[in-house]
Parts: C-alpha cells; sequence; structure tokens
C-alpha cells in the first residue's frame, strides 16, 4: 500500500510537471503585434528619418527572437511587447524627422530661387560678354529650372530627394556665379577697328 501511495504521487507529480511545462507556448500574438509594427515603422520611413529609434526596436525584437529560440517564452514576451512599443516610437520619430527634413528642403529650395534670381540678373549683364558659353548657360538654365521644380514638388513623398537635389542644384549656382563674376571682371573686348579705305 505504501508503495501505491508513492507511485501516485510520483505519477501525479509527474503529470502536474508536464501540463506545466505543455502549457508554456511561445508568444506567437505578442510576435505578430511587434511584427506589425515594425512594418509600420519601416512604412513610415523609419529607417531613414529615425535609424536610431528603429534600430534599437529591431535590437530588442531580435533579443525576443532569440529567446523564444531558447524556449525562454516569458522572457520573450515581455521582449515582444518592449519591441512593439518601441517599433511605434520609431514610427512617430520618423514622422516627426520627415517633417524637419521636409521643412529643411523648403527652405533650401526658397533659397536657391532667390539666390538664382540673382545669377540670372548676372546673365543679363554679362551677355554680350557670354558668346561662347551662351548655349550652355540657356541648358543650365532650363535644366535647373526643371529639376528645382521637380525637386519643390518632391518634398512631401520624398523630403530626403529634395534635400539632396537642392544640394546638387547649390552646385549649378557656385559654377554660374564663378562664370559670371570672371565675366564682368575682364574687361571687354574692343570691336576691332575697320581699315580705311
Amino acid at each position: 500500500m505504501k508503495r501505491f501511495t508513492y507511485s501516485v504521487a510520483y505519477l501525479l507529480v509527474l503529470v502536474l510537471a508536464l501540463v506545466f511545462t505543455g502549457c508554456a507556448k511561445p508568444p506567437e500574438e505578442e510576435q505578430k503585434a511587434a511584427k506589425t509594427a515594425m512594418d509600420a515603422a519601416v512604412s513610415a520611413g523609419a529607417d531613414k528619418y529615425a535609424a536610431a529609434d528603429l534600430e534599437a526596436a529591431k535590437k530588442s525584437f531580435d533579443s525576443a527572437e532569440a529567446q523564444v529560440k531558447d524556449k525562454k517564452y516569458k522572457e520573450a514576451k515581455e521582449g515582444y511587447v518592449t519591441a512593439k512599443a518601441a517599433f511605434e516610437k520609431a514610427a512617430g520619430a520618423a514622422a516627426a524627422g520627415k517633417k524637419a527634413v521636409a521643412d529643411e528642403a523648403t527652405a533650401a529650395i526658397a533659397a536657391l530661387e532667390e539666390t538664382w534670381k540673382g545669377v540670372e540678373a548676372s546673365a543679363q549683364k554679362a551677355e554680350k560678354k557670354m558668346k561662347d558659353k551662351k548655349a550652355e548657360w540657356e541648358a543650365d538654365a532650363k535644366a535647373f529650372g526643371d529639376s528645382l521644380k521637380a525637386a519643390k514638388d518632391s518634398i512631401p513623398a520624398d523630403p530626403l530627394g529634395a534635400k539632396a537635389k537642392a544640394g546638387e542644384l547649390k552646385a549649378v549656382i557656385e559654377k554660374w556665379e564663378a562664370a559670371f563674376k570672371e565675366m564682368l571682371a575682364a574687361p571687354a573686348k574692343p570691336e576691332p577697328k575697320k581699315a580705311k579705305k
């Protein structure tokens, strides 16, 4: 009888151990929620506008993934919850970062427009001295106008691209400012005198 009691007690402990270990399962809901938040952060542009926040969130997510592999489901669940919150923070930071870059791009393009007016005025003053550079100036002026409009139009969708384009356009302005400064500083070539008959 004593033996039977020990056997029953042993079986009961074994069954309880199996029940508790069998109940522990990977935190799939938390993992899905974290993945959804990660996708939303990437869609919001966190990789461009909030890279540090996105990287921190990815580390939390990767840590939770490693804990699942080690069957540490409780820690993994906490890790996924932390990662989800971090991805949501990255998405918010991306929106703020995108707005800040859009503001910078808008200001840069407005400054380019103002500076370009001065370049065009210099072009008019140097028109007689341009001769061999006139075709190049006209082509660059047209390309500049088209590129400036494209950059301005792209600010809402791609402010980083617009800001980069503004940097490229600044180089065109600097090129022509230097060229016109040189042309205007050079003395005018006198008209060749006609030979007397």
